[in-house]
């Protein structure tokens, strides 16, 4: 439980915030403006639990049928738009996590929100939290919107080498040079995801704001 109890104190302390995050953005994103008034709400979780007496992260692979869907195929947190009878933002991560990997939001404590980021490509301002179960889920994905579960260890991340840089095309014509990402479980972790992680890390770490 030493990694919960740190990040758990972390994130009371102030948040690294966009500092950390744009590490792993690409630069395009390197943008401080506020999100629009239009922008829709919506909420991540990232998710901790015990697997063969290491702590894992779960990721999920995106499914839709929507061809014009910007974030299909893209490895990313359980998570979704916020909605009209949710509570809460971190219900509204509760729920989703519930509905897209199957696992009890009654059995997964919340340690603490990261900061908020906005996603221009689908005009979502995202809120992430972080939470953890203290046994090992049996997943069940959503088919509808999970390809597949990615059951990650989070020592993973830790290692500097999985920090790397990619093209990634995003349109037929539209191609993104030296975009940073996670070289995880044969995967390209990268966008608001690996944003996100990197503010975790920072967390960790005990990271402070300029």
């Amino acid at each position: 439980m030493e990694l919960i109890r740190k990040i758990e104190q972390g994130l009371q302390r102030p948040l690294p915030g966009q500092q950390a995050q744009f590490r792993m953005a690409h630069a395009a994103r390197y943008d401080n403006s506020p999100p629009p008034p239009t922008a829709k709400q919506a909420a991540v979780l990232a998710l901790f639990f015990p697997k063969k007496s290491d702590w894992h992260l779960v990721l999920i692979e995106r499914e839709s049928h929507n061809e014009n869907d910007r974030h299909r195929g893209q490895i990313s947190f359980p998570g979704g738009r916020w909605d009209d009878t949710d509570t809460s933002l971190a219900y509204t991560a509760l729920r989703e996590a519930e509905e897209e990997v199957g696992v009890n939001r009654q059995a997964i404590r919340l340690l603490g929100p990261l900061t908020e980021l906005y996603i221009p490509v689908s005009n979502f301002k995202v809120s992430p939290f972080v939470g953890f179960t203290e046994t090992t889920p049996v997943f069940q994905p959503q088919e509808s919107e999970v390809r597949r579960i990615l059951e990650v260890p989070f020592a993973e991340f830790l290692n500097p080498a999985v920090c790397q840089k990619t093209n990634i095309p995003i349109a037929p014509n539209l191609l993104l040079r030296d975009v940073p990402f996670f070289a995880v479980e044969n995967q390209v972790v990268w966008g608001a995801t690996a944003m996100i992680l990197s503010e975790l890390l920072a967390v960790l770490e005990g990271e402070l704001p300029d």
